[in-house]
């Protein structure tokens, strides 16, 4: 190849490889906000069994807490990129499926109940502290299970793959080692229970208080005395600091003119207030513009 056919040639190629770093397979943008402004869709993952914090309603539409957070998300989102509309899509993941749907692009954020992990942050990017949680545990209230020791040698029924089995696995340190039984979400964690196929169910506090105040009738069931861990809860996302910009950039504006009230009033039963905790992960992550 000649010099003059070389030089003709090497800017073609630059040209074409930095296109193909911008871009994803089948030439997709990378660029999650890029993407978001160009298709005008914005796919949102709901789990259908996380009340209250994201849940399928009795009409069938997602609904809960980090829902209606993701909802000012989306209009926020549309008004960061001018677009005079948004289609917004929400797909169902589960506790298992959620971080792979975020990873693959099946959603780009995920609204639901996950907690914000140093090995989490591995493989995905996290908003801004949404909420502070404590997991727990339920059990028949006439078994003889309240505190953590209690747990020790008995069925603990639990989603694989969750902060809540590692808090569990961790609890070996303490001599407290339970057999676990793997259910798939919460409900069938609260029927283990009932069932008698589990002696305990552990997850998330507010997750178990959702469950349980809307469980049939049937044995009552009663809430563990003690914390097994505190979390933070985050919006998911892939690892995109423009999008995590984009996605705080909301959350702030919601926490500083007062909506995160509506919010709360919407997503909790009527004289439910934020613990001090959630409190300040508002007033900390009111940041300004």
């Amino acid at each position: 190849m000649n010099s003059r056919r070389l030089t003709l040639v090497v800017p073609i190629l630059m040209s074409a490889l930095l296109a193909a770093c911008a871009s994803g397979p089948g030439g997709a943008p990378r660029d999650s906000l890029t993407r978001i402004g160009q298709s005008q869709t914005l796919k949102l993952g709901y789990r259908e069994d996380a009340r209250p914090f994201s849940f399928k309603g009795a009409d069938g539409a997602p609904a809960g807490y980090s829902v209606e957070l993701c909802k000012r998300v989306a209009s926020s989102i549309q008004a960061q990129l001018k677009l005079a509309r948004l289609d917004v899509q929400w797909v169902p993941v589960t506790a298992t499926t959620r971080m792979q749907a975020v990873n693959d692009g099946t959603v780009d954020i995920e609204c639901g109940s996950t907690s914000r992990t140093l090995g989490r942050e591995q493989q995905v990017d996290f908003s801004n502290p949404i909420w502070v949680e404590g997991s727990s545990f339920v059990s028949l209230a006439s078994s003889s299970i309240g505190r953590a020791p209690d747990l020790n040698a008995k069925r603990v029924a639990v989603i694989p793959g969750t902060t809540t089995e590692q808090v569990l696995k961790g609890l070996s340190s303490r001599g407290i080692v339970p057999v676990f039984v793997p259910v798939q979400t919460s409900p069938d964690g609260i029927a283990a229970v009932r069932g008698g196929r589990a002696d305990a169910f552990a997850t998330d506090s507010l997750i178990l208080v959702g469950e349980v105040t809307r469980a049939p009738a049937g044995a009552p069931l009663r809430l563990g005395d003690d914390y097994l861990s505190m979390e933070s809860y985050s919006l998911m996302m892939r690892r995109d600091p423009d999008l995590r910009l984009a996605v705080n950039r909301a959350l702030a504006e919601t926490y500083r003119n007062g909506d995160i009230v509506k919010v709360f009033r919407q997503s909790f039963p009527p004289g439910t207030n934020p613990s001090a905790l959630v409190e300040a992960v508002y007033l900390l992550n009111a940041l300004p513009e």
